[in-house]
């Protein structure tokens, strides 16, 4: 064990070799195209993004984010140590419940955001692969700080993740299990398959209906292999997708990517993640629930109110926005580009963008495109660009 602060930190990151997915050998035999993704040989795409995103929507997609980490919370104070940690509350989480959160640092900037899972006897946090380290970090200094009995254990490289998500998901995955067809959104089961114990829940980061499963790495291609067998037995079409649809996907369910929309100098509020905050003190007859980090200065912004906002962007034509590109009104430049894509389900390029506070959906303004500056017109569109049926 490494101890890093008040927090017991088991395993950790090696940054000497590329890490290798537990599906490496499964993205190989489908043709990926593997990319440097956070330390990580991940798939971008099979063939055409493009493709695997229409796919997506239309029909099943097996998306490896492995990648992602995967940090077990237990002890004494585990509860309220993630309520220190956590912009939104997480004591009144039933069993076997998972919620979206944030974690900021002392100025309200976003550190990370992540999925917290309630377990009985403990709790786990997805976090973003580009940010495992800065949080493993931070946890261990809050808990140093206020002096928490804790345990932070990172099970990235003991488990692998596979997220299934499409219209067709749920018909592809329920027939395992009775308990997993009837999974309400943002609730989990765990199941026993060879053995092993795996975790489902019903999440996702692509707009689409589908489960994200968590299980031991050594389990990871048998496990693949049985759900696009039962799937296609079944007559569905269920093929892999890679990074590169999954990033269009998130774009155009207006979901946030760190680096793009959020990072440590963006507070919640502006980037439009005020419902996964908690303000203010615990309800009356609610008890021992400490006041979270950063919380003192997003309470003084709400006050004051936001200066920027983020919004979608509409274009016609073909050629797509991309991050930094600047937002123009009346000749000035009133705001940037975070996130842009084409993709087949929108009649044009789509973005997301940071802009003032107060520009309503439907508001033309301009986008100026790449070093020649380009400037096409574009009409701001409120989040998300598809509204998907999600039950």
């Amino acid at each position: 064990m490494q101890s890093i602060g008040g927090a017991g930190i088991v395993g950790g990151m090696s940054t000497d070799t590329l890490q290798r997915s537990p599906f490496h050998t499964y993205h190989e035999a489908n043709q990926a195209k593997l990319v440097d993704f956070a330390g990580w040989s991940m798939p971008i795409s099979y063939g055409s993004a493009l493709a695997e995103h229409e796919h997506t929507r239309r029909a099943v997609s097996l998306f490896d984010v492995s990648h992602m980490g995967r940090v077990e919370v237990k002890g004494r104070d585990a509860r309220r140590f993630l309520e220190s940690l956590l912009t939104r509350r997480i004591t009144d989480m039933a069993e076997y419940s998972c919620r979206y959160a944030m974690i900021c640092n002392d100025r309200g900037g976003i550190i990370d955001d992540i999925i917290v899972y309630r377990y009985p006897e403990h709790w786990m946090m997805v976090v973003n692969a580009s940010n495992r380290s800065a949080v493993l970090q931070h946890m261990g200094e809050v808990a140093d700080r206020l002096a928490y009995k804790v345990k932070v254990n990172d099970l990235t490289k003991k488990t692998a993740m596979v997220a299934i998500q499409g219209p067709q998901a749920m018909e592809a995955i329920a027939p395992a299990s009775s308990e997993i067809g009837a999974l309400k959104r943002y609730r989990f089961c765990i199941k026993n398959l060879l053995l092993y114990k795996i975790t489902i829940s019903r999440t996702g980061y692509t707009g689409e209906d589908g489960v994200e499963v968590i299980l031991p790495a050594a389990l990871a291609q048998r496990a693949v292999d049985m759900v696009r067998s039962e799937a296609e037995k079944r007559g569905l079409d269920i093929r892999p997708a890679g990074l590169a649809a999954r990033d269009s996907l998130r774009i155009e369910a207006g979901m946030p990517l760190y680096g793009h929309e959020i990072d440590s100098d963006t507070d919640p509020f502006t980037a439009g993640l005020g419902f996964a905050v908690t303000l203010g003190e615990p309800p009356a007859g609610v008890q021992d629930i400490p006041r979270f980090v950063g919380q003192d200065a997003l309470e003084a912004l709400v006050a004051r109110g936001p200066e920027q906002q983020t919004i979608g962007l509409r274009m016609e034509g073909r050629r797509t926005p991309r991050q930094g590109d600047p937002i123009i009104r009346g000749g000035q430049v009133i705001g940037r580009v975070t996130s842009g894509c084409l993709v087949p389900t929108q009649p044009g390029p789509i973005a997301i963008a940071r802009v003032p506070a107060g520009i309503d959906a439907g508001t033309e303004l301009s986008v100026g495109l790449g070093k020649g500056r380009t400037i096409i017109p574009a009409v701001t569109s409120q989040l998300p660009f598809e509204r998907l049926s999600v039950s």
